[in-house]
């Protein structure tokens, strides 16, 4: 065997040898207990065969290799010895610190095995019980509080005088420090020589000079003594080696367990610590060995001690040595399930059962603050076991530091909390454990101390909150009533119990009993199944925090980074190093100058400040004031905290944003930036993500200063709230002050009150974040945040554009005095131009036709404004249309045209389609206008002029869709109406004014009749166009009488006269609408008497233009009078001629009865306009029967 002795300290993991089946059920003395094991971790090398040592082989002697360090053995043989025979006081912390995983939720209990065996003895043994108990989510944490070795050092230091005080004064009055027996020590080392020899390949003994041996020996008391005092860590030098490095395994804090296993009896799940030495192979695939004197019989205590180390380490036999003064008898193998039926040594299984679960409930009952040391005692030969809460009665007498479990449990708290986080977005539900183990962490810790952890829980806690989440997952994720297991009381009273879970103090009791927690009246409580029942709820108070708005769950995360930056810069302060400074004292501003004298010149330069500020990061320059040094746990995380405050700023300008709240938003967008600014002074290189946030930061202060522009008419009440400052805004923009002067972003986030300063500063922040995009080749990588910011320049250059549009003609409506355009006019054009250029090459870069257009149709405006500019009459010449008014509607034209291509179809896009069109048609149709009513015959020959008036009207009409349904509908049936009747119009008076070309004539005649027809019929369509139908009839009528003019044969003449009385006729439905309309009219003024006199002669509540109706009502009378009156005559003289006709005698009575009651109805002043109509309507009806019957007869 002596080849295993120098095996290395293989660590089997779950799978090899020791490990066993997970899950099984071991059948004990006749009572089945559920019992499983599985080796979490393990140091201890391959199992090895035990040496059967020879009869006789005298255990007194030393073997050679005595207390040698052996891989088999591990620390068991020296631990059996003495040198370290207490657990260590953090043990469990140790084990905690390594299986982070399993505290706070999957595991009831984490604790050294031998304090486990303490618990479930506790009815068999007089001993006294001493223990620590530490409640971390529902995992209680037991650890050995040795109170003799407490006040040893107590007396040496001063420290836990409280404790000492309180613990004479009720417990023990007579307090003293017992020391171990002889027979005590003899046992020990009996014991250790046994386990040496054991793994000793030959099994002989062979001892070692007496003077080895009294220098192995001699000092073994005074070792245990040493050793324990040295396992407690001053209160003092804890924390301060831990606050350098939260996740140091610091000496007391170590595991050093050769076994750490998860076991799990019957319903309790334990991490329990073992050093028990297990041997193996051959036969016997783990056994464990021990030593017992033949003359003593085997006790209870000894054999439910042998059972539960078996157990605990899953181990099916026990090998006995028995001896007689140290000389070897015998071996002997019991299994595992036999031990509970030994003689002398009876128990029962479910008995120790019910006991594990009554102690498990009687503390998670009791034990329900976290971060709280309680103290479970029983004093040696009692029945009584107290429960004590150490922490109220620390902070009662001294500061909370003189507990050294203080440290390692916050230190604890904070480990499981980070490893949630680590698992946070698994599962939400955890949120509120989370806060609780952070919060109740920072209770125990103070910021002198352990800023560093202090900051990092602060920026745990703000991590928590979702700043990007809707908000409807504040109650839904997050429910009041926290429903996990985790949930637990953070602060509330516990309530007595009734006696059926326990008994409690009551007045028969000591008085020492009102200090104690909870008390077991008598240890045989414990053997009752089910005395204690655990009736620790889950409490609201640990549910996560339901907000009720962005701006809450905001102020929430700001409250915990304030927190964390104060522990940063309160342990990098250096009061000789740095000036004091106050955060009511203003600090003074870098561009401060600059920024008052305003203007696109200082703009630019601050923009160029900032664009260098930008590009130094490539270079990775950084410059902080306060002295940090880069890499160190400050600097790393005073970056994330300032990071995070930026991001809750920019989500509260958002949200102010959404409520319209511009000064707010542009307040919260200002802090936003300044902490960015910060950051970028303390950052070396900046990482992708957060150069993507300085680019939505800067498009969202581009958004809030376009809005604060076109709302200038609430500017005092956005002033009171940009001015406006929480306490807490102002102590984190004094953390920001301590590294950097805030004021890089300072051009983007002033209130201006001037109007084109606010378009500019917007344009200027799209800018930057394009920039941003640009040099940092982020824009391929963030598609989509490129598409937004041009998207958002294009739309900043077409605001600005119109802005300059409509100074220029507001400007061009104050010059109408003036002849000649002036200088600030073609400024403003060529700002205004060249905003729309830039504008529309961002549309078109991200391929946004539809903007793009718009954008175009706006030039086009721009484009009418100017040649409108260009048409005010020279001198006392007669108003000609000018070359340069012809050159800027030709460029619209040009303009407009592009926007449709840019479109390609009306599916596109109709609206803007239409809108295209309409103006396409009105640039057409305002320029042949001017060209038609200012002539430039000056320049163009009349025939040149015509040809040009009727292309760009007919351009107009192609370009006026009177077909489509819509609002704009009857718009372009007026303008088309109105083009046909100019063009008719046109037409008329050429052929008026021409002679000569017969053909051409001919032609005019044509096409007047034509436009004229098309006219009328679309002036029909519309019912609100009286007037514009009268005057083309009547025009038609003066076309008729002008071609009746040429005509020389009298039926010629009489089928025109004839034709024009029907086109007369044919304005009675013009007529009826004129004269409803004066209805309508009278009777509403004869509803409202009361206000007549307010009423001018014009108003109509319909819009009639009765000074119109007059005109055309006057010349429709005397052209009506003229038509009659050639109709009589001719008639009368082709009646002389022929001979007497039927039906031209109707016609010549009916035209005489009608020209006579007109004569008299036009003679008669008095009549009113509407019975004038009334008149009109009456002799139309008169000609109308006339013709009808005429026709009757003709047929």
């Amino acid at each position: 065997m002596d080849e295993l002795c120098g095996a290395g300290a293989a660590a089997p993991m779950r799978g090899d040898a020791e490990e066993p089946k997970q899950g099984s059920v071991l059948f004990l003395g006749g009572n089945e207990v559920k019992s499983s094991a599985v080796v979490k971790y393990s140091s201890a090398p391959p199992q090895a065969a035990f040496a059967r040592l020879q009869e006789k082989t005298d255990l007194k002697l030393p073997p050679a290799n005595w207390l040698r360090e052996s891989a088999k053995l591990g620390p068991a043989g020296t631990t059996i010895l003495g040198n370290n025979k207490k657990s260590k006081p953090f043990s469990s912390f140790g084990m905690a610190y390594d299986f982070i995983d399993s505290v706070g939720n999957d595991v009831d209990v984490v604790s050294d095995s031998e304090n486990i065996k303490k618990l479930l003895k506790i009815p068999y043994s007089k001993s006294h019980v001493s223990m620590a108990v530490h409640r971390i989510g529902r995992t209680l944490l037991l650890d050995e509080l040795d109170i003799q070795e407490l006040f040893m050092r107590s007396s040496q230091t001063g420290d836990w005088t409280w404790l000492k005080e309180f613990y004479q004064r009720l417990i023990d009055q007579k307090w003293q420090r017992k020391k171990k027996s002889k027979e005590h020590w003899y046992q020990k080392a009996i014991l250790s020589k046994f386990l040496y020899y054991s793994i000793n390949g030959d099994g002989a003994a062979q001892p070692v000079p007496s003077t080895s041996k009294q220098h192995q020996e001699g000092p073994v008391s005074g070792e245990s003594d040493e050793a324990g005092r040295a396992s407690w860590p001053a209160p003092f030098e804890m924390p301060s080696s831990l606050s350098e490095d939260p996740g140091a395994s610091n000496q007391g804090l170590k595991n050093d367990f050769v076994r750490n296993i998860l076991w799990t009896f019957e319903d309790i799940h334990m991490l329990v610590g073992s050093n028990m030495p297990i041997f193996g192979g051959g036969r016997y695939p783990a056994v464990s060995l021990r030593l017992r004197d033949n003359n003593k019989p085997i006790n209870v205590l000894t054999g439910i001690d042998y059972w539960l180390d078996n157990l605990i380490c899953n181990v099916p036999e026990l090998v006995m040595c028995f001896h007689v003064n140290g000389i070897v008898q015998k071996y002997e193998m019991i299994k595992t399930e036999d031990i509970p039926n030994l003689e002398n040594s009876n128990f029962s299984t479910k008995v120790i059962k019910d006991i594990a679960q009554n102690i498990l409930s009687f503390l998670k009952s009791n034990c329900t603050k976290e971060g709280h040391t309680y103290w479970l005692f029983k004093a040696s030969g009692s029945d009584i076991v107290k429960l004590y809460d150490l922490t109220t009665l620390c902070e009662e007498t001294e500061d909370k530091y003189q507990n050294p479990f203080t440290m390692p449990v916050a230190i604890l708290l904070y480990k499981v909390a980070c490893n949630m986080m680590l698992k946070k977005n698994q599962n939400k539900k955890h949120y509120g454990t989370i806060r609780t183990l952070l919060l109740n962490c920072l209770k125990l810790l103070d910021n002198g101390r352990h800023p560093q952890i202090i900051a990092s829980a602060n920026y745990m806690l703000s991590e928590l909150f979702q700043l990007d989440e809707p908000k409807k997952e504040d109650s839904t994720d997050f429910p009041i009533n926290g429903n996990s297991d985790e949930s637990y009381s953070e602060e509330e009273e516990e309530m007595p119990d009734s006696d059926e879970n326990g008994s409690y103090s009551n007045s028969s009791d000591p008085p020492d009993d009102n200090k104690a927690v909870a008390i077991i009246k008598s240890v045989g409580e414990l053997s009752v199944p089910e005395k204690y029942k655990s009736v620790h709820r889950i409490r609201p108070s640990c549910a996560f925090p339901v907000c009720h708005g962005t701006e809450e769950r905001c102020r929430l995360v700001l409250n915990y980074v304030l927190e964390g930056l104060k522990s940063v810069d309160s342990s990098v302060k250096k009061e000789g190093d740095l000036p004091a400074a106050d955060p009511s004292t203003p600090i003074p501003l870098k561009y401060e100058d600059e920024s008052t004298s305003g203007g696109p010149e200082c703009l630019e330069k601050q923009m160029a400040l900032f664009l260098d500020k930008m590009g130094s990061f490539q270079k990775g320059k950084h410059s902080s004031q306060s002295g940090m040094i880069p890499g160190s746990w400050q600097y790393k995380m005073k970056l994330q905290l300032i990071l995070k405050s930026s991001k809750a700023y920019y989500v509260l300008s958002d949200a102010a944003m959404i409520l319209q709240k511009y000064g707010r938003a542009l307040r919260y967008i200002k802090l936003a930036l300044q902490c960015h600014d910060t950051y970028c002074c303390l950052c070396t290189s900046m990482l992708p993500e957060v150069l993507v946030f300085l680019c939505q930061c800067l498009t969202l202060c581009g958004d809030i200063q376009l809005m604060l522009a076109q709302n200038a008419n609430n500017r005092a009440a956005y002033l009171e709230e940009y001015n406006y400052q929480t306490k807490e805004d102002q102590e984190i923009l004094h953390s920001l002050h301590r590294e950097s002067r805030c004021q890089v972003f300072a051009w983007a986030t002033d209130l201006s009150t001037d109007l084109e300063c606010q378009l500019s500063v917007s344009c200027k922040c799209y800018e930057a974040a394009y920039e941003i995009l640009l040099f940092s080749n982020l824009k391929n990588q963030n598609p989509e945040q490129r598409i937004q910011v041009l998207k958002r320049m294009g739309n900043i250059r077409n605001e600005i554009g119109v802005f300059y549009m409509n100074q220029a003609a507001a400007v061009q409506t104050e010059r109408m005095v003036s002849k000649t355009v002036s200088t600030t006019e073609q400024q403003l054009w060529k700002k205004s131009f060249s905003c729309f250029e830039e504008g529309i090459q961002n549309f078109e870069s991200i391929d946004d036709a539809t903007n793009a257009a718009l954008l175009l149709c706006n030039t086009g405006r721009l484009m009418r404004i100017c040649a409108q500019a260009h048409c005010v009459t020279e001198g006392d010449f007669k108003r000609e249309f000018s070359p340069e008014e012809a050159l800027y509607y030709n460029k619209a034209i040009d303009y407009y045209l592009k926007a449709l291509r840019s479109l390609g179809q009306r599916d596109v896009h109709p609206a803007v389609w239409d809108s295209v069109n309409w103006e396409l048609s009105t640039t057409y149709f305002t320029m042949a206008t001017l060209q038609q009513d200012y002539a430039p015959l000056s320049r163009k020959a009349q025939e040149q002029i015509e040809k040009e008036v009727s292309e760009a009207m007919m351009k107009s009409l192609k370009y006026c869709d009177v077909d489509t349904v819509s609002a704009r509908q009857p718009l372009c049936q007026y303008r088309a109406a109105t083009i046909h009747h100019r063009l008719a119009s046109m037409y008329h008076s050429c052929l008026r004014n021409q002679v000569g070309d017969e053909h051409l004539r001919k032609q005019h005649r044509v096409l007047a009749d034509l436009h004229y027809s098309k006219a009328v019929r679309l002036f029909q369509l519309l019912k609100d166009a009286p007037c514009e139908f009268l005057r083309v009839q009547l025009e038609r009528v003066a076309f008729a009488e002008f071609q009746m003019t040429s005509q020389n044969s009298s039926a010629g003449k009489l089928k025109t006269l004839f034709g024009a009385l029907d086109i007369m006729v044919k304005t009675t439905g013009a007529f009826q609408l004129v004269r409803k309309e004066l209805v309508a009219e009278s009777e509403q003024i004869s509803k409202d008497k009361g206000n007549a006199e307010n009423m001018s002669p014009n108003d109509s509540s319909t819009g009639l233009n009765k000074e119109e109706v007059l005109k055309l009502l006057g010349i429709f009378e005397s052209r009506m009078s003229f038509l009659l009156l050639q109709s009589i005559k001719l008639l009368t003289s082709t009646k002389k001629k022929i001979g007497g006709i039927n039906e031209e005698d109707a016609v010549l009575k009916t035209n005489k009865q009608v020209y006579s009651l007109l004569l008299r109805a036009t003679a008669n002043k008095s009549l009113t306009l509407l019975q004038r109509i009334e008149v009109i309507l009456n002799l139309l009806e008169q000609l109308t029967r006339n013709n009808e019957g005429n026709n009757g007869g003709t047929q």
